[in-house]
């Protein structure tokens, strides 16, 4: 066979300049090598550097994305998949015009829209008219102090048309840091101390272990699964470890993990770390929902405090490293968490093989709730005994309920495991608002089902609910009244999955357009919207939709008379 000699100079002329089919702008390629710094280029931070990009232009340019690609040594295809798949991220094509330089997001979710989310997107687009760019967008987080505008990074509580309009005009566009308690007050009321404790070897980890058993913490992924015998799981399978916090709380309803982190973030961060050295994790990362930036904020600086003036100046902690949602609502299921901390699109994987065996990076990763790590100072300092204590109707713990909707006192209640919704507006919320009687009730945010105030006696824990087609997940109450139509909140809930679907699987991508459609008709197909119900559940590949079908279902069980 004859060899085929190819000479240097024919080498030089194949070489590519850029990636294939893209020429490199080399002003774009400056700029966001300005943009990137000394920061690494490795693969898992592409989310960020995206960011770099939307934050300094509010938007990004083709050009930026083929500069970006070219140099984190990536195809343009790579690239654009990922931007393109996060709601966060303005992806502009050559020739398309960017969009306005200030965005306005009014949220449009269940308590939103019971709080007059759609009058105020009506005022809103008459007083700004051109000026700015009105989105509607799911959940923000802020259920409690519905209605909320987002003006740029702003959130604007209990908006009105007048108070957004003068954020507007006076470009009152950064987000709030609330009055948090801070590193050196954190120290000074003994925080720090059980973890140095730990370090030092003082505390072993079989009695840290034995303590998260004891206590019956249970992990707020839905299903409660108990954190102690997650953490014995995960420390059985061969290092390195990592460990994983989702506080990517964008079920609508939920607000209490943004709650403590604007309150007592060191107490988290105690708990995380003694998670990760109990378990041996070498380090540990953050997924952080992009809407809270002034908990972004926060975590920033006192992250940052803590690496310089740790516990223990003998032993190490973990590195932390702190990442940033995109605006998708599926990076809340554990895997799609993981597959966006490796900076891809969030798409949730098939299972088995599991996080706790094959997860972030290919590692064991324990994965955790932000509030699961909270708890975890106050059960090793009083006993699993101190939380267990709590609980009513044979239900034992503490829960935090994000309540919202029609009550006087909405916001973070800590309430015994157990405890009934009645008993949660009565006792901690000061009843339903004046000229409002209780309805009905999401018990577990929009995708835990809803149901009708005469079933308003169930104790709200893990299990309880399930038997009625209902789940607790992260105690999200939303709670209406006669003035409400459980029919619409139900359309709102389907519409907000629609949204979300990452569209991997055909079940939840279509039955979620395919249901939102059957249920803006004028009578139900009750039998079709069943079957359909059926299939999403059986056949979907994660949670999504497979509980996307929970509210309408509720709606023809419990609140049979609307559908007439």
């Amino acid at each position: 066979m004859a060899v085929i000699k190819i000479s240097p100079e024919q080498i030089s002329k194949k070489k590519r300049s850029g990636p294939k089919g893209h020429s490199v702008d080399l002003g774009a390629l400056e700029e966001v090598r300005v943009l990137l710094n000394n920061e690494s280029r490795q693969r898992d931070l592409l989310i960020e550097h995206l960011h770099k990009i939307q934050d300094k232009y509010q938007h990004i340019s083709s050009k930026h994305l083929v500069a970006l690609a070219y140099e984190m040594n990536l195809s343009t295809a790579e690239v654009y998949e990922v931007a393109s798949f996060y709601h966060h991220f303005d992806v502009v094509k050559e020739g398309e015009a960017p969009p306005l330089s200030l965005t306005v997001r009014v949220c449009e979710s269940v308590s939103c829209e019971l709080a007059g989310a759609q009058e105020l997107l009506i005022a809103l687009k008459t007083g700004l008219g051109d000026s700015v760019r009105i989105q509607k967008v799911p959940c923000v987080g802020r259920c409690q102090h519905a209605p909320v505008a987002v003006v740029g990074q702003n959130p604007i509580d209990q908006a009105t048309s007048e108070t957004v309009q003068n954020a507007v005009k006076n470009n009152d566009i950064k987000a709030k840091v609330a009055n948090y308690i801070p590193f050196d007050k954190y120290i000074s009321d003994g925080g720090y101390s059980t973890l140095q404790k730990v370090l030092e070897g003082q505390i072993s980890e079989q009695s840290i272990l034995k303590k998260m058993e004891d206590s019956g913490l249970r992990g707020l992924g839905g299903a409660g699964f108990p954190a102690g015998r997650k953490w014995r799981i995960v420390k059985g399978f061969a290092g390195p470890r990592l460990m994983a916090v989702n506080i990517d709380e964008g079920e609508p309803g939920t607000f209490k993990d943004r709650h403590y982190l604007e309150k007592d973030p060191h107490r988290f961060l105690e708990g995380m770390i003694i998670a990760a050295l109990t378990v041996g994790c070498d380090e540990i990362y953050i997924y952080l929902r992009d809407e809270y930036a002034g908990c972004r904020e926060i975590l920033t600086q006192e992250i940052a405090k803590l690496e310089n003036s740790p516990p223990s100046q003998k032993y190490k902690m973990p590195p932390i490293h702190l990442r940033r949602g995109a605006g998708a609502y599926i990076c809340g299921e554990e895997s799609a968490m993981i597959e966006s901390l490796e900076g891809k699109r969030g798409m949730p994987r098939l299972r088995p093989p599991f996080l706790a065996e094959v997860g972030l990076f290919s590692r064991p990763t324990l994965e955790h709730n932000m509030e699961t790590c909270y708890w975890v100072r106050d059960i090793i300092e009083k006993g699993p005994e101190w939380f267990a204590s709590y609980g009513r109707h044979e239900r034992k713990g503490l829960r935090s309920f994000s309540v919202s909707g029609r009550v006087k006192k909405p916001g973070v209640h800590l309430a015994p495991a157990g405890i009934t919704v009645k008993e949660l507006i009565d006792e901690y919320c000061g009843g339903m608002v004046d000229g409002h009687e209780f309805y009905g009730y999401f018990p577990g945010g929009a995708s835990g089902g809803i149901l009708p105030s005469s079933m308003g006696d169930i104790p709200l824990d893990f299990d309880t609910l399930n038997q009625y087609g209902c789940f607790i997940g992260s105690a999200a109450v939303m709670v209406f009244s006669h003035q409400d139509s459980a029919k619409q909140l139900a359309i709102n809930a389907l519409k907000f999955f629609e949204d979300e679907s990452c569209g991997q699987c055909t079940p939840c991508r279509v039955g979620t357009t395919k249901a939102v459609n059957l249920m803006q008709e004028k009578e139900w197909d009750t039998d079709l919207l069943e079957e359909l119900s059926s299939v999403m559940v059986d056949a979907s590949i994660c949670g999504l939709g497979q509980a996307a079908p929970n509210p309408l279902r509720c709606v023809i069980k419990y609140f049979p008379d609307e559908l007439k």
